[in-house]
């Protein structure tokens, strides 16, 4: 997909590069670049997005809410990081769920760092790299102060790469996409005799304190990349 991708990305600026060579006085078009990271980072989003929504029209019906792409949150207004982003938001009748994807590649393992994971790559390069369940972690607390408390609130991790290995002691919570469908199946069968959470009621509960302007997740990320210039 990345090779499809820059190939069209090639015939795009070519044929730009052509029409200013015919039409010089046309304005220049503004170009959105995006690197080999976000972009493998965009990929996973849409497969993961793609797989709840298959998933939860199998458990839930029609009865779910499924944000459409990343739900900016405004979680500290006045402060230097105001809003924090979700990658997928999910509420059901057993749970709202705030769910991390990564396109990572090669062996994900507990660090000795908490907070952290351990990848190692192919080549047997190792890293450390913040949890996905670290990342979730503010963001779930947040959505628990502002939902009732018998509403449950739970963060996961999801890796989209099929070339990625999870070791075997590593939290649940943390899973590959083909997991995914069972995983939730086990949130709802362990949800069974409790109070189901009002779909609706959180939805409007939670979108209360959102960004939902297009340029939402633009603004957040640059705010992120350059806290000096906000």
């Amino acid at each position: 997909m990345l090779f499809e991708l820059t190939m069209l990305g090639g015939i795009f600026y070519l044929g730009y590069r052509a029409t200013r060579k015919k039409s010089p006085a046309v304005a220049p078009v503004s170009v959105v670049v995006i690197n080999r990271s976000e972009l493998a980072g965009a990929t996973g989003e849409q497969l993961t997005h793609t797989k709840l929504k298959e998933t939860l029209n199998w458990l839930c019906g029609s009865n779910y809410y499924l944000h459409d792409g990343p739900l900016v949150i405004e979680h500290a207004p006045g402060s230097a990081f105001p809003t924090a982003e979700i990658d997928h938001l999910a509420i059901t009748p057993f749970g709202i769920f705030v769910f991390e994807t990564k396109h990572w590649s090669g062996r994900i393992e507990n660090s000795s760092v908490p907070g952290e994971v351990l990848r190692t790559s192919n080549d047997g390069t190792q890293e450390r790299r913040k949890s996905p369940l670290a990342q979730n972690a503010s963001k779930v607390q947040f959505l628990r102060r502002h939902v009732p408390p018998i509403w449950p609130v739970t963060g996961a991790g999801v890796f989209t790469s099929p070339k990625v290995t999870l070791a075997p002691d590593l939290s649940l919570d943390m899973m590959r996409l083909g997991d995914l469908p069972q995983w939730l199946r086990t949130q709802q069968v362990a949800h069974f005799g409790k109070p189901s959470v009002d779909v609706q009621r959180a939805t409007n509960a939670i979108l209360a304190f959102a960004d939902l302007k297009p340029d939402a997740s633009s603004r957040h990320r640059n705010r992120v990349k350059n806290p000096g210039l906000f």
